[in-house]
């Protein structure tokens, strides 16, 4: 092989190596991706007894699964500290609906129940997915919680 051959080879080596530390994606970049396969805002949805995952994209936003073809972006409506670190989170619920403006998504820290915190869902807005595909190996577990009863069912 002379010279040409061996930059050639080294070019696409080059290539395949660039191609495959480019699948790391900060979390802006997938929120990114995320509201470009969200459709528009909806007011809430149907939760089973069992969610399938979730993943965090950054602080303020996360990708919640109610089954392998079926999920939501929330947008919170502030920064969530923990999020992007949580090993488990859980939702709020009444009447097995997710309410924007009204339900948050719980953070479990460390030390028990005690070590929460709760964090504000703004607006929920149904995936794609047919384009976007979660395998069940990057996902985390997701609990529900019943919804404090003191916060009303409407809008002030």
């Amino acid at each position: 092989m002379g010279w040409r051959g061996t930059l050639s080879l080294l070019g696409a080596l080059l290539l395949v190596t660039a191609c495959a530390t480019s699948n790391r994606t900060t979390p802006a970049e997938r929120l990114e991706f995320y509201r470009a396969h969200a459709g528009e805002p909806v007011s809430s949805f149907h939760s089973p007894g069992r969610l399938w995952g979730w993943r965090a994209l950054g602080d303020s936003a996360l990708t919640v699964w109610t089954s392998s073809h079926r999920g939501f972006l929330l947008e919170l409506a502030q920064r969530c500290p923990g999020l992007t670190f949580a090993s488990t989170i859980g939702l709020t619920t009444r009447t097995s609906r997710v309410t924007a403006g009204f339900d948050s998504i719980v953070v479990h820290g460390s030390g028990g129940q005690g070590n929460r915190m709760t964090c504000r869902i703004a607006t929920i807005r149904p995936l794609n997915t047919r384009v976007v595909r979660e395998a069940k190996s990057d996902l985390q577990d997701l609990e529900l919680e019943e919804r404090d009863a003191s916060i009303p069912d409407e809008p002030q």
